[in-house]
C-alpha cells in the first residue's frame, strides 16, 4: 500500500553511519526488504562489512532512526485509497498484516490516512513467526472471524504468496511492490493487478 523504500534507505544509512560503516545503495535495500527488520539488519550489516556481533547495537540504532523518520520518505501507491474504499463498500472486513514491526506500521498507516480502513493491524512482532510462515495469516483470519478459504489476501511478493498458499487463502498480487528483485507476475496467484482499485472481487471471492 505504501512505498517505504525511501524510509528504509535513510534509516539504514543513518544506522550505518552511527556504526562507522559505509552506506548501502538503494538497489541493495530494494532487493533485501520484505522478511522483517531482523533479516534486513543482519543482511545490511554483512553487506557493509560489519561483524555479526554488532547486530544488537545496529538494531537499536535502526529502531531509533526509523521511528524518527517513519513515513517522511514514503508515498501511498496510486489506486490504494480508491481500492480500499471499494473493498470497504463491498462490506469486507479488512486487516493489515505486515512484517514491519507494529510500532512502525500503525503510525505509518495513520500518517498516510489509511488507518481508518482497517479493523485490525498486525505487525511482524505480533506472532511467533513472520510471513512467509502461514501462522500470521492464519491468526489474522481467526481474529477476523473468517475461514482461510473464504479470505482474500492481497500482497506484493513471493513471501505473501507462500503464506497465502500455505494458509489456503485466495491471493491477489499487485505488481508494484518489492519482490526481492524478481518480477511478481511470475509468482503463482489467483490474480495480478497493477493497482488495488483494479481488483475484480467477483472472480476472487470463493464460493461457499
Amino acid at each position: 500500500m505504501v512505498d517505504t523504500l525511501g524510509d528504509f534507505v535513510v534509516a539504514l544509512n543513518l544506522m550505518l553511519a552511527d556504526l562507522a560503516l559505509p552506506a548501502v545503495e538503494r538497489g541493495f535495500v530494494e532487493q533485501t526488504i520484505g522478511k522483517g527488520s531482523e533479516h534486513l539488519i543482519r543482511r545490511t550489516l554483512a553487506h557493509a562489512g560489519g561483524a555479526p556481533e554488532r547486530f544488537h547495537d545496529a538494531f537499536e540504532r535502526y529502531q531509533h532512526h526509523y521511528l524518527a523518520i517513519n513515513g517522511r520518505h514514503a508515498e501511498v501507491y496510486p489506486g490504494v485509497v480508491e481500492g480500499l474504499r471499494q473493498l470497504q463498500a463491498a462490506g469486507l472486513k479488512l486487516a493489515c498484516l505486515t512484517n514491519k514491526p507494529g510500532a512502525f506500521a500503525r503510525p505509518l498507516l495513520a500518517a498516510k490516512g489509511l488507518d481508518g480502513f482497517f479493523s485490525l493491524v498486525f505487525g511482524g512482532d505480533a506472532f511467533a513467526a513472520k510471513k512467509p510462515d502461514p501462522l500470521p495469516l492464519l491468526k489474522t483470519c481467526e481474529a477476523l472471524g473468517t475461514q482461510p478459504a473464504r479470505t482474500l489476501m492481497v500482497g506484493d511478493s513471493s513471501n505473501d504468496a507462500e503464506a497465502a498458499h500455505a494458509a489456503g487463502c485466495a491471493l491477489a498480487l499487485v505488481s508494484y511492490g518489492y519482490n526481492h528483485g524478481q518480477p511478481v507476475r511470475a509468482v503463482r496467484a489467483h490474480a495480478h493487478v497493477d493497482r488495488l482499485d483494479a481488483l475484480d472481487l467477483s472472480t476472487l471471492l470463493l464460493k461457499p
